[in-house]
């Protein structure tokens, strides 16, 4: 192991890799590398207060659950302080914990809380009791082999022997990597970071093409070797996580399901399981962006593009299939048995956030944004104590978030990355500043030699207009790119698998110190490049009238409906609004008129979206037409049962259309 020279090195590499900042000409890193969360201080009056109900609610309730639910005593037990067999269901329980110790990590560092790190350096303390000798981390095995009570099914035999299955050992090891690295970015301690670097190193003297060839059943260690490689220098770390994606394929066991059916690089379709789906992309970017390997970029280039084109709903939900909890056929997307497993919305931020550092263009980024807003945004209620697991796109009062789950990776899930949102907004090379996202806040950022402070003020998603104070510590040529979101130029999504059924005339509009300018949009981005001074202003337009949006004809599901879109936002029919008649019932104007406004009392301030509808009326035939006229109020998605449990739907048969 090669020694880490001084705490505040480390600190400062941490920083770097895990807020994801750093030289644009070190080759370990992105092209384009994202500013730290830690550096941008959000201001606004939307994601503000979900990062600080993340911290207050979400994270204490969450290590709450892992408590009574005896996922904490599971290392209790396996460390010596307690007695008694293993507690949970499944033997990647583990992962819960570690995961919420990432998120409150993150959390730390924008509300810094002496009882929460107090309260995470006694978890670590057990998680270190609970490792063994060698570094082995598992506390299912190890509290059987303890003797008491039997090994879970899915893990029966030797160590790592079922890993590639469903014994999820490895899969464990990842989260607590991250987790590791991330606590010491907020603490400087490193007491978790220890147990990661003990426990890798056993990995590394297990697996390998000279010792045992296998690879993780569910994806995510790949994703914490990087990390460690990056916090330690040891390569052995960035070997290991290529080993464990190109053994995939290697064994005759291998199947979709898991991504393992084929080797990773001769893969060009998503498929198999969501969720361990898009961590696996998201390692072999992080693995290629290092080692510049090509064969990796082409795979997942081919995988993203039969993703966001074939098999993506229109909230940027991915994973049709309840079944396998992941992709179906190809345009195959059911709405109210759409399974959007708030994970995989996460997964395939990561995914596309990382294809942006790697190639600079905005279309990962409006993939990023609609998902972000969307699917991701509605794993979650406004009060942060409830989750949604899988999220559909029509319910007939059924569908209900849950306090917790028996497998709880969407709560702990959506607890580490609510904090670290803030870092996607910004992104640098040493000759351009990118402004990736819009919200209320002031950052400081580096690009190259030069320190700039940026502010933005903005209402959005609400609104439209944006003002962004640029402020250099002294004047300097650099380019300031500004994303203008695909729906702001007339494309629902890339590659046309959801299109915009109207037109609008009103464009986007821009200024800088008041003189208006007309500049090309080039890969979703406009480059404004000028020596800039202190307190340059940009003003950016975007207009965000209501659109209705189509599926393309092989979306059987979607045949004959809207989806009504404003901005970043996706609308939907919701019970508490049309009171008067069964919202899967309605159906809406085939040439709609729609009023929208903001509503300071309804669901803690949203726009609401208005037009006339229509209850539905089936003929003798089958088909259906325009009965009775309705009032038909919309709310954005992601607010939806936030309310109680009632009927809601995306897609609205309009009149005339051929369902």
């Amino acid at each position: 192991m090669k020694k880490i020279k001084g705490i505040w090195f480390v600190m400062a590499v941490t920083m770097l890799v895990i807020a994801s900042c750093g030289d644009s000409n070190n080759d370990e890193n992105y092209p384009i590398m994202p500013v730290p969360f830690t550096s941008v201080k959000m201001t606004d009056n939307f994601w503000a207060p979900r990062i600080q109900k993340n911290h207050e609610v979400t994270i204490p309730i969450a290590f709450g659950y892992c408590e009574s639910t005896g996922r904490i005593r599971n290392f209790e037990i396996a460390g010596g302080l307690d007695t008694g067999a293993f507690q949970t269901l499944y033997p990647f329980d583990d992962s819960d914990v570690v995961k919420i110790i990432e998120g409150a990590s993150y959390s730390l560092q924008t509300y810094p809380d002496p009882v929460l790190e107090a309260y995470l350096d006694t978890l670590i303390y057990k998680i270190g009791l609970a490792q063994e000798d060698d570094g082995y981390l598992y506390t299912n095995r190890t509290i059987a082999e303890m003797g008491y009570g039997k090994l879970h099914e899915w893990a029966e035999g030797g160590r790592w022997e079922k890993t590639n299955i469903l014994s999820h050992e490895l899969y464990n090891l990842g989260h607590t990597y991250e987790a590791a690295v991330a606590h010491y970015m907020a603490t400087g301690k490193r007491t978790l970071l220890d147990i990661a670097i003990k426990s890798a190193d056993l990995v590394d003297r297990d697996f390998g093409w000279d010792a045992f060839v296998s690879y993780p059943g569910h994806q995510v260690i790949e994703i914490g070797l990087v990390k460690l490689y990056r916090v330690t220098g040891e390569r052995r770390y960035l070997d290991l996580a290529k080993f464990f994606l190109d053994a995939r394929g290697s064994r005759e066991d291998g199947d979709e399901y898991a991504q393992s059916h084929m080797k990773v690089v001769n893969q060009t379709e998503a498929v198999g399981h969501s969720v361990r789906a898009t961590y696996m992309y998201s390692g072999m970017a992080d693995v290629a962006s290092i080692l510049k390997d090509e064969a990796y970029v082409n795979a997942i280039t081919k995988i993203w593009e039969d993703l966001v084109h074939r098999k993506m709903y229109i909230t940027g939900g991915i994973g049709a299939s309840g079944g396998n909890e992941g992709f179906a056929e190809p345009y195959h997307l059911p709405n109210m048995t759409a399974y959007c497993e708030t994970c995989a919305s996460i997964g395939s931020i990561f995914f596309n956030h990382r294809m942006f550092s790697m190639h600079g263009e905005g279309k990962y980024f409006d993939i990023l944004e609609k998902t972000l807003y969307n699917g991701a945004l509605s794993g979650v209620n406004l009060a942060g104590d409830r989750f949604f697991y899988p999220n559909p796109l029509e319910s007939d009062g059924r569908h209900q978030r849950s306090a917790w789950f028996g497998c709880a990776c969407c709560p702990s899930n959506v607890a580490r990355f609510i904090p670290a949102i803030p870092g996607y907004i910004y992104s640098v090379t040493d000759k351009d500043l990118y402004v990736n996202l819009y919200a209320s806040n002031e950052a400081d950022v580096r690009v190259g030699s030069n320190e700039v402070r940026i502010t933005q003020d903005t209402d959005y998603p609400w609104e439209g207009k944006v003002s962004i104070t640029v402020i250099p510590a002294d004047e300097n040529r650099f380019s300031l790119r500004l994303r203008i979101p695909g729906w702001a130029r007339n494309e629902a999504i890339p590659g046309g698998l959801y299109t915009f059924s109207d037109s609008v005339s009103e464009e986007y509009s821009l200024t800088v110190n008041g003189e208006s300018l007309k500049t090309e949009v080039i890969d979703g981005y406009i480059s404004l490049r000028r020596k800039w001074k202190k307190g340059d202003r940009v003003e950016l337009s975007l207009p965000m009238p209501v659109r209705t949006v189509i599926a393309d004809e092989k979306v059987k599901e979607d045949a004959g409906k809207y989806a009504v879109q404003r901005g970043p936002l996706m609308f939907c029919a919701e019970w508490p609004d049309n009171p008067d008649v069964k919202v899967l019932d309605l159906m809406i104007d085939e040439k709609p008129a729609f009023t929208s406004g903001f509503e300071a009392d309804i669901l803690s301030g949203t726009v609401i979206i208005k037009t006339t509808g229509y209850l539905k009326v089936t003929n003798g035939d089958g088909s259906v037409a325009a009965g009775e006229s309705a009032g038909l109020t919309l709310i954005p998605y992601h607010l939806w049962n936030n309310r109680g449990k009632g009927e809601m739907k995306v897609w609205l048969p309009y009149e005339g259309g051929e369902v």
